[in-house]
């Protein structure tokens, strides 16, 4: 299906409708697993476009939206999240969260619209587009392990022959968006240290073993993984966020707990930095007469985009970005569990530039004063929509030049 100058009216007619839509999920944010109320909300709006739609996907508070063509074709999925943070809305526009200490403060709510307005294009389309979209509306992106095992467990990839997800994204300014092939976002694990040393007097230190000191020492030791361990190629981050020690000036503290987190791309650096952390935690802790543990918690796989699936991108997105505004993103740091997608099926992860000062969105994700452009969900839509037309259209080209040769 060639998207025509009438379809992408149709987009535009509805981009009211995306930003009524967004800023009612601002003001009713739910955690993860708990969006109950905003998974019927969402359920009622494509029941009305006339979608089918299968919900408590994976158990939980999911939904997949079904569309069909009336030409055979590709199984082509789109994903969206919708949960929210647990932080103070602290914006004082009108449409600010109305539930204390919940908020959208990642963009989930601008997902969820672009998505909705992607259901609306398809339903007014059948006739025009082959093969199935199917639209995933996933819970609990935000902690882990996350709302997309639940959605795969639930059939969300049976029969998808490709996958795509867009997150709106405030540090590329708006009219611009990004990927890059292979390794694209970390993984986020964390790590839990507990020291156990001897506690006692401040004036009598040659009686304890103090735990801040074996702490600190595991703190300086374990920067020398990425600075001399990790070959300086792999990107790699393991940082400290956390110390807890003692309770009084003159009492050494006894215990001394600690926790942090470890990013990288590849689960070789993954493996390594894991076994290197727990030889630095309980060796320096035996070097100085304490005992200390060290709980790693895996988060999400890094996300890995397809090679082919990333360049569909660089090819249809300079239609909408132009040249210069379809970048190749740098290694992103953060996490996210569209990895797991990526890991059944190919596929592409992107972001859209979301990020201009005039309309204030210009406070990093996860802060209490996030904002976005929302014209950058209207964006967003014609991406998705290209990628997976692009790829119906290959695939056509490919199944007649099948047929011709047979």
């Amino acid at each position: 299906m060639k998207v025509t100058s009438k379809m992408e009216a149709q987009l535009q007619t509805v981009y009211p409708n995306m930003v009524q839509w967004r800023r009612y999920m601002h003001q009713h944010p739910e955690l993860s697993f708990h969006e109950k109320e905003t998974s019927r909300w969402i359920t009622e709006r494509l029941e009305e476009m006339g979608c089918e739609v299968k919900t408590g996907i994976g158990g939980g508070y999911g939904l997949i939206a079904t569309i069909r063509g009336e030409k055979p074709g590709p199984v082509i999925a789109l994903r969206t999240d919708f949960d929210a943070l647990p932080i103070q809305d602290e914006k004082t526009t009108e449409y600010a969260s109305k539930v204390p200490g919940v908020m959208h403060a990642c963009g989930h709510d601008a997902h969820t619209s672009t998505m909705l307005a992607i259901a609306g294009f398809y339903t007014e389309n059948k006739a025009h587009f082959a093969g199935e979209r199917r639209l995933l509306f996933q819970p609990a992106e935000e902690v882990c392990p996350g709302g997309a095992l639940g959605m795969i467990a639930g059939g969300a990839l049976d029969g998808v022959d490709a996958i795509y997800g867009v997150h709106l994204w405030s540090p590329l300014p708006y009219g611009t968006a990004a990927t890059r092939p292979g390794p694209f976002m970390a993984a986020p694990d964390e790590i839990y240290i507990d020291v156990q040393g001897k506690g006692g007097h401040g004036g009598l230190p040659h009686e304890t073993v103090d735990a801040v000191v074996v702490g600190s020492a595991i703190v300086q030791a374990i920067q020398s993984i990425v600075s001399r361990n990790v070959n300086p190629l792999d990107p790699a981050v393991v940082s400290i966020g956390s110390i807890h020690a003692g309770s009084t000036a003159n009492v050494i503290a006894e215990r001394c707990k600690m926790t942090g987190t470890v990013r990288s791309f590849t689960e070789e650096v993954r493996s390594f930095i894991k076994d290197r952390l727990n030889a630095i935690v309980t060796q320096t802790a035996a070097l100085y007469g304490a005992t200390a543990t060290l709980e790693y918690r895996d988060g999400y796989p890094p996300v890995v985009n397809d090679a082919k699936e990333a360049a569909r991108f660089f090819k249809v997105a300079p239609e909408e970005f132009g040249t210069e505004g379809a970048q190749q993103s740098t290694l992103i740091m953060a996490g996210e569990d569209f990895s797991y997608y990526l890991r059944q099926v190919p596929g592409c992860f992107m972001f859209v530039g979301a990020g201009n000062e005039a309309c204030g969105a210009v406070y990093p994700h996860h802060h209490p004063r996030f904002d976005l452009d929302e014209r950058a969900m209207l964006k967003a839509a014609k991406l998705m929509i290209a990628m997976a037309e692009d790829y119906a259209e290959e695939a056509a080209e490919a199944s007649s030049e099948e047929a011709s040769h047979s």
